[in-house]
């Protein structure tokens, strides 16, 4: 039975910070960037992080999917919020996976998105294996790394029976090559000489793993239709695809000039736009590079016109909202000190005893249904609330995180504390029925309207300064479509 993928999902967030902004701010200290002021990169909210944006590439990719047979969510990333918690387990819950799903967090090296993809096909025939891959690096200001870095996450379904791309082969290399690396309790990155990682890292071992993967298949590089490998280095990837005998026109765009390098998440995410473009028959291959290398080639199906992602990473790409202002980038990754007032000044502590018992309510957002009047609502109690009901014992689980929903009133709130003011917040009333009070995210004051269309997305509610705990819940934004 055939190996490969079953779905696939990405995501970018919403603002990009363009990058002549961020040279303007510092090319009196670096004058060097004023060559690379072209294009953007994309920018996380206050609200997001490794985790928020894994959820929400797994919700492109999953869709409408039944989600009960998923035997194992896999989560790589090289900056997971928690050193020790399982963060798969909060992806697990807030796309409301069964318990007996298994939950791993895969970490340490820019090949984490591979290597875990290609780990999870190993156990494809167990059951369907979810990936995702996420990053979001912290940068020094002023240094090219801030120019090349960009947030965003990536998600592949692998199974087997009707994949939409088959698994061909695949290769890897372990070689303690250190081309930048991050000891702990440092927040940023020491990369190494360029040259050198160009040299001795691409052109010798992520060659060398091509050339075994070529071999070992038996493919013919020049059958390939799409190579796909990030790197910021100019003109690499071309040189090795030429090398291996690949046409110059298969090597992908690696998405700089519109969103950055996207860290462990970003070979799995050209993979996907890889998929969105590819046609039955097409050889596509992805490559990972960090202390060795991964390359794996999956065929595309007769039945890889049949999916298609709910936005995708043409859909994320398109949908963007320029951002000029430096200063709020380095205010959202806390990168310099604000005077955030007196109404910022509340014990975050979380009640984590209450945080398991509502766990489903918070985290996986999940309300209730009436059995016997079939009233929805939120959040979910003794009592049904349609009061020619009344029902007693009779709610069961009706998850909201998929529901559309509208705006059935707003504030644009100077008053009240957070890192992007005004707070906008107000009634969501469901079309399915419910309603609930609740923040809004990625929406100005001036796009407020009652009757606005929302999606509910998984967002940071806020974080403890005092103990590093940060607190998940839901949050409204503006519908997407594709």
């Amino acid at each position: 039975m055939a190996r490969g993928i079953l779905a696939y999902g990405g995501y970018i967030p919403l603002r990009r910070l363009s990058r002549a902004a961020i040279a303007q701010a510092n090319g009196w200290f670096n004058s060097g960037l004023k060559s690379r002021a072209k294009g953007e990169r994309a920018m996380a909210n206050w609200d997001e992080d490794s985790v928020t944006m894994a959820v929400a590439a797994a919700r492109d990719c999953l869709g409408e999917r039944n989600r009960d047979d998923i035997s194992a969510l896999h989560f790589a990333s090289t900056s997971f919020p928690f050193l020790d918690r399982l963060n798969a387990g909060i992806v697990a819950g807030a796309l409301n996976l069964k318990s007996e799903t298994a939950a791993h967090d895969h970490a340490a090296t820019q090949r984490a998105g591979t290597s875990t993809l290609s780990l999870a096909l190993e156990a494809a025939e167990v059951g369907p294996q979810l990936v995702v891959a996420a990053d979001k690096r912290q940068t020094k200001a002023a240094g090219t790394l801030e120019m090349d870095v960009g947030d965003g996450a990536a998600a592949l379904l692998v199974g087997s029976g009707d994949v939409i791309a088959e698994l061909v082969g695949k290769a890897t290399r372990t070689v303690d090559f250190v081309d930048h690396f991050r000891a702990d309790g440092f927040a940023y990155d020491y990369p190494w000489e360029e040259r050198w990682i160009r040299d001795e890292g691409y052109q010798k071992i992520v060659a060398d793993t091509l050339a075994a993967l070529l071999k070992d298949a038996k493919i013919n590089a020049a059958d390939v239709s799409a190579f796909c490998m990030p790197c910021t280095l100019p003109r690499v990837i071309a040189s090795l695809a030429k090398k291996a005998g690949m046409r110059d026109d298969v090597v992908q765009d690696n998405m700089n000039a519109a969103c950055g390098e996207t860290g462990a998440a970003h070979p799995l995410l050209m993979l996907a736009r890889a998929l969105e473009n590819a046609k039955p028959g097409d050889l596509i291959l992805v490559a990972g590079f960090g202390q060795g290398s991964d390359v794996l080639a999956f065929r595309a199906t007769e039945r890889i016109g049949k999916f298609r992602p709910k936005l995708g990473v043409a859909g994320h790409l398109a949908r963007r909202r320029e951002e000029k202002n430096y200063q709020r980038f380095l205010s959202f990754n806390e990168l310099v000190t604000m005077e955030r007032g007196m109404r910022s000044e509340v014990d975050k502590a979380t009640a984590l005893s209450a945080l398991y018992r509502k766990r489903d309510m918070l985290t996986g957002f999940v309300g209730g249904r009436c059995s016997v009047c079939g009233t929805v609502q939120f959040p979910k109690s003794n009592i049904c609330v349609n009061p020619n009901c009344n029902a007693a014992h009779t709610q069961e689980d009706q998850p909201f995180a998929d529901l559309p929903g509208k705006i059935m009133s707003y504030t644009a709130d100077e008053l009240t504390y957070t890192p992007d003011p005004p707070a906008c917040y107000g009634m969501i009333q469901f079309e399915v029925g419910g309603r609930i009070m609740m923040d809004f995210t990625d929406i100005e004051p001036r796009d407020l309207e009652v009757g606005r269309d929302m999606d509910m997305v998984f967002r940071v509610k806020d974080r403890d300064p005092q103990r590093g705990f940060v607190r998940y819940f839901w949050k409204a934004a503006p519908a997407a479509t594709g």
